[in-house]
């Protein structure tokens, strides 16, 4: 019977401690950059996987309708391909930044954690932290551009939607449908020679019905809002940053009162007990 309550008690303080271990290892996530690492990760890929597929149905749709002459858009087209390199780029770059940022997040969690221990920053610590807050500043007004950038899309599809609209609309029989027109050689996508250049009435209402257009407006809508996610991601990575950075520098400087506090008092240990071994050798 003594065995056995010894046992029980063995196995509630084993399960005690798988408990606290695990609400200290919860303890140490930091959540604000998980969170913020989810939505940069969610917004790098629907702007690149969105923006890659809906520039591949820009170039048919344009191909098809509006510059049948390979040579008209053939910078364009070389443009577009550029583009879309540069979003695999974009998609590696921050996959891998997004994490370095997580484990950075971890290192100062810690070091926050065990700011009363013996745990010390170093300044090389503090240095990459400075240079992240920099670095995600800068990309952070790098992303606002490319936000604003793929906003252009969004509006010129819109626009040709919003025309194609009009033509199915109830007002259009009162004028004639063929003077209805989208020129897209005025907003520069090709050149002014470019053959036909420009669709009209039913024409245009065909090519609105499309599943190339269907999808690419959508699909550019999507990449415009995953730009803005990650706009906001980084926003969130850079508040967090500079205040990890604060507690870095915080932590340091109470550790350098620490060692100065106890050297201190291993001084006056010292004078004392040299004082109380004179006293003696006197008396």
């Amino acid at each position: 019977m003594e065995t056995s309550s010894e046992e029980n008690q063995n196995q509630r303080q084993d399960k005690r401690g798988c408990f606290e271990c695990c609400i200290k290892c919860l303890g140490g996530v930091p959540y604000a950059s998980l969170v913020a690492t989810i939505l940069c990760f969610s917004g790098v890929a629907l702007f690149c996987g969105c923006g890659h597929v809906a520039l591949t149905g820009t170039v048919a749709i344009l191909e098809t309708h509006f510059s049948k002459v390979t040579s008209d858009h053939a910078m364009l087209s070389d443009i577009i391909q550029l583009m879309q390199y540069v979003i695999y780029g974009i998609a590696s770059f921050f996959f891998l930044y997004g994490i370095i940022l997580l484990a950075e997040g971890f290192y100062t969690t810690s070091a926050v954690k065990e700011l009363h221990s013996e745990f010390k920053t170093t300044i090389c610590g503090r240095c990459i932290s400075g240079m992240f807050v920099f670095l995600t500043y800068i990309l952070g007004i790098a992303w606002l551009g490319v936000f604003g950038f793929s906003a252009v899309p969004v509006f010129l599809f819109y626009n040709m939607w919003s025309t194609c609209a009009t033509i199915k609309s109830p007002m259009a029989n009162l004028t004639d449908i063929d003077s209805i027109c989208v020129d897209v050689r005025q907003y520069g996508i090709i050149p002014w020679n470019a053959t036909p250049g420009k669709a009209c009435g039913s024409t245009l209402g065909d090519i609105c019905s499309t599943s190339e257009f269907y999808l690419s407006y959508h699909l550019y809508i999507v990449a415009c809002a995953g730009a803005g996610a990650t706009v906001i991601a980084l926003i969130h990575f850079l508040m967090i940053l500079s205040a990890n950075w604060a507690y870095l520098k915080d932590a340091s400087q109470m550790h350098a009162y620490q060692d100065i506090k106890m050297k201190e008092e291993r001084e006056l240990q010292d004078i004392t007990s040299r004082s109380k071994e004179c006293l003696n050798s006197y008396t």
